[in-house]
């Protein structure tokens, strides 16, 4: 892409984005795909009754949140702290103060604080009322 093109893009989204407030609001982007963190395609579910929830998450010093999947999508970001997150596949990722994490679904994982700070996460859940939003592995 040129230069030029690039800029085109770029103030194309930024005006886009931001058009709707006034100029002294400031918009930072910190997420945006189509993917989780393994790569998995995000999809939609289709459900009847939508919600979404936003949470708080405080993870103590050498606590885990438990093995568990999510059949929804969830997108966190991480406020304080660095959260270690151990994958079924024995795979793991870490996530640091500031980053965002694009949940896996479906797919079981073990968010680890082995920091030597508690790791407060805010994280948003593309769920459904009445319905858990999470699996715990038995």
């Amino acid at each position: 892409m040129k230069k030029t093109s690039f800029l085109i893009v770029v103030f194309f989204v930024v005006f886009s984005v931001g058009a709707q407030y006034k100029n002294d609001i400031v918009i930072e982007p910190v997420l945006k795909t189509d993917t989780t963190t393994i790569g998995q395609k995000i999809v939609y579910p289709q459900v009847q009754n939508a919600e979404v929830t936003m949470s708080r998450i405080t993870i103590p010093v050498g606590k885990s949140t438990g093995w568990h999947k999510h059949d929804y999508p969830v997108f966190a970001y991480v406020l304080k702290g660095v959260l270690t997150v151990e994958i079924e596949n024995n795979k793991s990722v870490q996530f640091g103060e500031n980053s965002t994490i694009s949940e896996v679904m479906n797919t079981f994982h073990n968010g680890i604080n082995n920091g030597k700070e508690e790791v407060i996460l805010i994280a948003i859940y593309l769920g459904e009322k009445a319905k858990s939003l999470s699996t715990r592995k038995e």
